[in-house]
């Protein structure tokens, strides 16, 4: 029998008189928590045929509510009469509804109330069911998800039936405007404490929950591949789906998300994405005067994030419930794949409008100055070397209109790890060296690089001579930039400041360069 027991998904416990009531507390319960069994119980009080001047209340209250509890296992009870087939099946129906539609993750019967996971959950839900993000639940949005949900909108009886039952315990959570947060998690509860429960399981399924109250794996982390030599983007369906986001949230439209913006946008998800946090978000992309980060920089922001992690734009468009317009799609519509670029030096331009540009050269040549510039931040003329690598991303406008984002990745120390590393290489569209032009001992580590790893001669590269506002001297290297770059067949150093208006034009030209690799290599290899 033990055996049996441990392999069971639901156990129906059954009594008759008193002497095999006061087993179920004192042998059973304590027997299947011994076997290691986790399983919900239904308890059922039978042969009531006998006992027929008790009421099933008082055998209820008197019988059956001590014992749940008591033992958190027992998921239901029921009174039966298997001489008159009083409730048979409905004894077997809440076996059946212990399994596919369990109570114990949702409703804690001793406190009386949602437990943690379930609370989070309906949150979501009801956060993803507030279209407009005020706060309530409208006719219109309860009856989308009604049909959402059980395929039909409710009646306007059951509307009203529904708002009455939330009023008698929360009046408050009822308005004009709809049933708040507060009033929706409350009609869950009453759900879960008459015994229907399955409609509360109804409803996390229908928003792809587990039995353990998670999201499902399949949900977050739909299998998406990206191909060598090419990248992920977002889709027009993805960009539409970031842009409605961000107006939706911006409640002051300044242009800008502020800190309890953004806070409220990412409430059902775990947070920020990590890869932000680690990038200093917002700091990485576009900001307003305020501090705040505006449309522009959104979008930036998940432009890079897609082409570096795709598998998180993908988990975060599924926690901020991005919907295909083709209901047979997943999340991975929200994404496109472009085509792999192999061959960098054939003419043409590169299928895709997102590159990454590594942003080479000595300690203090300026590097983090020109980040910064990019970003449109002030300058400053404190020095602060960069340790960790640092990235910043921003849009570019091509001639011709077309706009692209374009990120650029200071290396910091980690530089001799990444140049090492050929994924990380692969993944980069085009090489920035860059020195000081004042500073004699600046492009010795430019030619230094080119030594120790020949194999960035096979990655389109741009060469910049940074604080051209200062007095140019001769640099102590073997061969000065100028017939460096000429003995190479690549262009001469282009020679900006930060600190002149003219700086957006290099930024335009890296991104061109990127686009249109083969512009950036060595005349002489192609030749």
């Amino acid at each position: 029998m033990n055996k049996e027991i441990r392999k069971s998904n639901v156990i129906l416990l059954v009594y008759s008189d008193h002497y095999s009531y006061e087993r179920v507390g004192l042998f059973w319960m304590p027997h299947f928590r011994s076997l290691g069994v986790n399983v919900p119980v239904v308890l059922c009080a039978n042969k009531s045929d006998l006992s027929a001047g008790t009421s099933t209340p008082q055998v209820v209250e008197d019988e059956m509510l001590p014992l749940m509890v008591e033992f958190k296992e027992v998921d239901s009870c029921i009174r039966t009469s298997a001489r008159e087939h009083r409730n048979i099946n409905e004894a077997f129906f809440l076996c059946q509804k212990a399994v596919t539609h369990p109570i114990a993750p949702l409703f804690d019967s001793k406190e009386s109330t949602l437990k943690p996971a379930a609370v989070s959950a309906l949150q979501r839900v009801f956060y993803l069911c507030d279209g407009d993000q005020n706060g309530y639940l409208s006719d219109k949005e309860i009856n989308s998800f009604q049909t959402k949900c059980f395929g039909k909108p409710l009646g306007d009886d059951d509307l009203d039936n529904i708002k009455q039952t939330i009023k008698k315990s929360l009046p408050e959570s009822v308005t004009e405007k709809g049933i708040d947060e507060r009033g929706f998690l409350l009609l869950n509860k009453l759900f879960a404490e008459k015994g229907r429960h399955e409609t509360v399981w109804i409803i996390l399924r229908t928003f792809h929950y587990t039995d353990s109250l998670s999201l499902k794996d399949s949900f977050l982390h739909p299998k998406y591949d990206v191909p060598q030599y090419s990248s992920a983007e977002l889709s027009p369906a993805g960009y539409r789906f970031f842009v409605d986001l961000f107006l939706l949230f911006d409640k002051d439209n300044d242009g800008g998300l502020n800190e309890s913006e953004l806070s409220a946008l990412f409430a059902p998800t775990p947070g920020l994405p990590p890869s932000w946090v680690d990038s200093s978000f917002p700091s990485s992309t576009v900001r307003n005067e305020a501090g705040h980060i505006t449309l522009q920089g959104w979008l930036a922001q998940w432009s890079m994030t897609t082409f570096t992690d795709p598998k998180t734009t993908l988990s975060y468009l599924a926690y901020l419930g991005f919907e295909s317009p083709d209901p047979r799609s997943t999340t991975t519509s929200a994404l496109k794949l472009t085509k792999a670029r192999k061959r960098r030096k054939r003419p043409g331009r590169v299928e895709r409008n997102v590159a990454l540009a590594y942003i080479l050269g000595a300690p203090g040549s300026g590097k983090s100055s020109l980040l910064d510039a990019f970003l449109a931040r002030p300058f400053s003329t404190t020095y602060h070397p960069t340790i960790k690598p640092r990235t910043a991303v921003n849009s570019v406008e091509l001639p011709g209109g077309k706009q692209c984002y374009l990120i650029l990745e200071e290396l910091g120390e980690l530089e001799p790890a990444i140049l090492e590393n050929k994924s990380k290489l692969d993944a980069c569209d085009i090489l920035i060296f860059t020195y000081d032009s004042s500073d004699p001992d600046s492009f010795s580590h430019i030619t230094e690089l080119h030594s120790k790893y020949p194999h960035l001669d096979d990655l389109p590269a741009l060469y910049v001579a940074l604080k051209a506002d200062k007095d140019k001297t001769t640099q102590r290297s073997e061969v000065q930039p100028d017939d460096y770059t000429t003995t190479l067949g690549m262009n001469k150093p282009l020679h900006v400041s930060v600190t002149w208006g003219s700086i957006s034009e290099l930024f335009v030209q890296i991104a061109e360069a990127a686009m249109w690799p083969s512009t950036a290599f060595p005349k002489s290899e192609e030749e």
